[in-house]
């Protein structure tokens, strides 16, 4: 649907709201789309959900990483995309890799009214999120927005005409298939997708890990076959209100 749905002209003006499990998740779903409204005039926030102050991690030259380590490669990313604002919810250790045992209510009123990016104070016309994988976080952060971005009168709270389930890397290795019915054209943002995705070199693992950066770009051009054109993102288009 990229002719019709996420042209240019659409984008236009547009307010987006991306909500990321954690740093890099944003950039590895949907960074081309965000570069996309950019240059587009479109306004794009970034709700990052938990970033723990040390994160240990399978990597062969970097057991743990700072809190501080992944602020900086996320304000690095943010600047390459060039994204309006973008926020970090919570940065204890207690949280991140556990929020699937938050009550689900918490996390839908941070996500719905809490944050400062919450969907109540940016008001967005397109939402995306993480497709549900393995990984708890994600899981977590998708029931949450799903009932965040419930059906309700649009007099009584904010309304989100378009909600989105972004590809992920991983979703290779899941109980169910990712399988997109909405596609965005990033042809011309492939570049900056991957110079942002760069920029969280704690992150970045090498070929032929799913998490490389030769990865990344072969997901892109992947999704573009799909639908005869040279790079794309993949969504799974829970809401479409025109």
């Amino acid at each position: 649907m990229e002719a019709a749905g996420f042209s240019d002209s659409f984008l236009r003006g547009r307010r987006l709201l991306i909500v990321s499990p954690h740093p890099d998740d944003e950039t590895l779903g949907c960074g081309g789309l965000i570069a996309k409204a950019k240059a587009n005039g479109a306004s794009v926030y970034v709700m990052v959900i938990s970033a723990p102050r040390v994160l240990k991690h399978y990597h062969n030259n970097q057991a743990e990483v700072s809190g501080s380590t992944r602020r900086r490669e996320l304000s690095r990313a943010m600047t390459v995309l060039g994204v309006d604002q973008y926020c970090v919810g919570f940065e204890t250790d207690d949280v991140h890799m556990r929020l699937d045992a938050m009550a689900q209510l918490d996390l839908v009123k941070f996500i719905e009214h809490d944050s400062e990016l919450s969907i109540d104070r940016v008001r967005p016309d397109i939402l995306c999120f993480p497709a549900a994988s393995y990984n708890q976080d994600h899981r977590a952060v998708f029931t949450a927005v799903i009932a965040a971005c419930r059906p309700h009168l649009a007099k009584n709270k904010a309304f989100v005409p378009v909600v989105l389930a972004y590809d992920q890397p991983q979703l290779s290795w899941n109980d169910a298939p990712f399988h997109p019915n909405t596609y965005v054209d990033i042809t011309g943002f492939l570049s900056a997708k991957l110079a942002a995705y760069a920029c969280y070199e704690s992150q970045v693992q090498p070929e032929p890990h799913h998490a490389s950066l030769e990865n990344l770009e072969r997901l892109a051009r992947l999704r573009g076959s799909e639908v005869s054109v040279e790079a794309a993102e993949a969504f799974h288009c829970h809401r479409l209100l025109v």
